[in-house]
């Protein structure tokens, strides 16, 4: 059990990032297509800056500022220019899968040094619970950290119910002097930061090294999270747990024995997202959705 709960919270970090970057875009009324992409492109970033200079932080640092300037040239495409903005982010993901393949040539094969634990395997409690919960990186608790000021800017600040006031009803906003673009184009650069997180804690933590399309889909089944938890970032921890302990059953299925196709195994996480959109959907919960979410805002020239 210990080695089951500590592998998926580690599968579960990149989820939550990317998720909750993506949630926040689209509180203010955008859906942005582009996560995988972003993703991709902050993996290849925090992996070419840490093996050039021996330093995770900036590699960090380097994944959140490529998923952030990946997502203002979406931003500049969508809200600049009022494009289609599902159009415009297949065709950031379609970009990022290209650029950072084409990047990262010079990097396969190589590896870097794992992000350490906060507290050393030695100082941790006897209890195997205590150990799997414990000890990880710092990234792991950044990201249910980030998940509750996001839970809190969202609900309990200013600026974060003008964000959710955007979503619902821009024309409404931008008439008492609301900032539309500025607020949408600010909350785009978030949700490209934090999957560029995402990114780069594959590339430096869950798989130290850099792969072609290492993502997997993770920025896919990051959009249908969001949706899965109905715009609520504290839902969004439950939901990346429930799928990244659904991604691991491939190979826990295996070490068990079970007579299932290691194929079957190895969609169970995309069949469980598509099931769940499912259910979502014909409960209705779309209700739930910002008003506004993928609706173009032309403001009075």
């Amino acid at each position: 059990m210990e080695p089951f709960i500590f592998a998926m919270i580690v599968a579960a970090t990149p989820l939550l990032f990317a998720a909750l970057g993506e949630l926040v875009a689209e509180r203010s009324g955008v859906l942005n297509l582009g996560v995988e992409g972003m993703m991709l492109l902050g993996a290849v970033a925090a992996f070419a800056v840490t093996f050039s200079t021996g330093s995770s932080a900036m590699g960090i640092a380097a994944g959140a500022a490529a998923g952030a300037a990946a997502a203002a040239l979406f931003a500049l495409v969508a809200l600049g220019f009022t494009a289609n903005q599902a159009a415009s982010g297949l065709a950031l993901t379609i970009f990022g899968t290209g650029a950072s393949g084409l990047i990262g040539q010079g990097y396969v094969g190589k590896t870097v040094t794992p992000l350490p634990p906060v507290v050393p395997a030695e100082n941790l409690p006897d209890s195997p619970i205590a150990r799997a919960v414990l000890g990880h990186d710092a990234m792991v608790y950044g990201a249910l950290a980030l998940a509750v000021l996001v839970w809190f800017y969202i609900n309990y600040t200013r600026s974060g119910l003008k964000l959710r006031a955007i979503g619902d009803d821009a024309e409404s906003a931008n008439a008492v002097g609301l900032k539309v673009l500025r607020s949408r184009f600010a909350a785009v650069l978030f949700g490209g930061a934090c999957a560029g997180l995402g990114g780069a804690y594959l590339s430096l933590a869950y798989t130290p090294l850099w792969g072609e399309n290492m993502t997997a889909g993770r920025g896919w089944i990051a959009l249908a999270l969001v949706v899965f938890a109905g715009w609520g970032p504290m839902r969004l921890i439950f939901g990346a747990y429930l799928f990244a302990a659904a991604s691991l059953s491939q190979f826990y299925g295996e070490t068990l024995g079970l007579s299932i196709p290691s194929q079957f195994l190895a969609m169970t996480p995309y069949l469980a997202t598509i099931i769940a959109l499912v259910v979502i959907s014909a409960a209705g919960a779309r209700r739930a959705a910002p008003t506004m979410l993928g609706r173009p805002f032309r403001p009075d020239r």
